[in-house]
């Protein structure tokens, strides 16, 4: 095996076959499952008890929640009885969510790094079995405890996540996150800039950015069909330029080929429109910032990850062959 390998699941599929990906990924010796929750779709939480009470080996995380339609209180209380599903496998993966749906649902995300710092300082005293008081801009808590009547009352250790992609985020999970899930539809040269701004955070308590987990969410595409796998990507890159242009910027994408893609695109966006607009992105474009093509191309790519700082390799199915994925990167291949 490459490395530490995990799996990224969205809502793309039927939730009892992702059930089965996931039992398939931990017979195959992957070490976790990420669960997206994105938009309004799928959430984090019921697939992750799903997956909890069918495995018995694989670690479980959040890829992200938000800290802003949840309360601290509450976040801790469901970490908690995740735990109780599958002790010591359940990681939080946590963010600062992203407008406009944060304004369309009427929440003001207003100092966004602050309200996080706060909210991650609260659910880490009520895993451990502390009584909370904590009166800060956002976060309000007085004699709060995980009241537990029955069960296992011993404190928790659920290691926190900050989902990061710009600077100041990224230096904010240096400081003060058991790790950080670095973003997906970057390239490798993106990483360095991430392990930068991670070392700036880490300074301020000490610490070696190397001390810091730094799971990877990177988009995959593998297919026995070389076009094909790369096709398939080039949708989502194609999506991705158009939707988040900062992003593709940070990678390296030219802005010439930012803009000539923003102009074809039209919204709403179809896989019509993405076609007529991906026509555009070159399969060096797509490689870039995606590990697509055969499986020997796949593997290369994310040993790049590897060796820019990523120290888990989270893989993102954009093909419908999940099991030929999780083939592809297992212990045995």
């Amino acid at each position: 095996m490459l490395g530490r390998m995990a799996l990224y699941l969205q809502d793309v599929h039927p939730l009892k076959e992702a059930i089965a990906y996931v039992q398939y990924a931990e017979m195959r010796g992957f070490e976790a499952v990420w669960q997206a929750e994105s938009g309004l779709a799928r959430d984090a939480i019921v697939p992750m008890a799903a997956y909890a009470t069918s495995t018995s080996k694989i670690r479980i995380g959040s890829a992200v929640i938000n800290n802003w339609s949840r309360n601290p209180a509450t976040i801790a209380s469901t970490f908690l009885t995740l735990d109780d599903l599958a002790p010591s496998r359940i990681m939080c993966g946590i963010g600062i969510w992203y407008d406009p749906l944060a304004s369309q649902m009427g929440i003001r995300r207003e100092r966004p790094l602050l309200a996080l710092r706060e909210t991650i300082h609260v659910i880490r005293g009520l895993l451990a079995m502390k009584k909370v008081t904590f009166q800060g801009e956002f976060v309000h808590m007085t004699d709060v405890e995980l009241n537990i009547v029955h069960g296992r009352k011993e404190p928790r250790y659920v290691p926190i996540y900050i989902g990061a992609t710009g600077s100041n985020l990224l230096a904010l999970a240096g400081e003060i996150a058991d790790g950080v899930l670095l973003n997906f539809m970057v390239s490798p040269q993106y990483n360095h800039f991430a392990m930068t701004e991670l070392a700036r955070g880490a300074r301020q308590i000490s610490r070696s950015v190397h001390s810091i987990d730094r799971p990877q969410l990177i988009a995959c595409s593998v297919d026995n069909n070389r076009q094909k796998a790369l096709d398939v990507a080039r949708l989502w890159v194609t999506r991705y330029l158009a939707q988040h242009p900062a992003l593709m910027r940070a990678s390296g994408i030219p802005q010439e080929l930012i803009d000539m893609v923003t102009q074809v695109v039209r919204y709403p966006l179809t896989d019509t429109t993405l076609a007529e607009a991906g026509r555009l992105v070159s399969d060096d474009i797509v490689q870039m910032v995606t590990a697509s093509g055969t499986r020997d191309e796949c593997r290369e790519k994310i040993r790049q990850y590897f060796e820019s700082g990523a120290t888990c390799a989270v893989l993102c199915p954009l093909g419908n062959d999940v099991r030929l994925l999780i083939d592809t990167f297992a212990d045995d291949f």
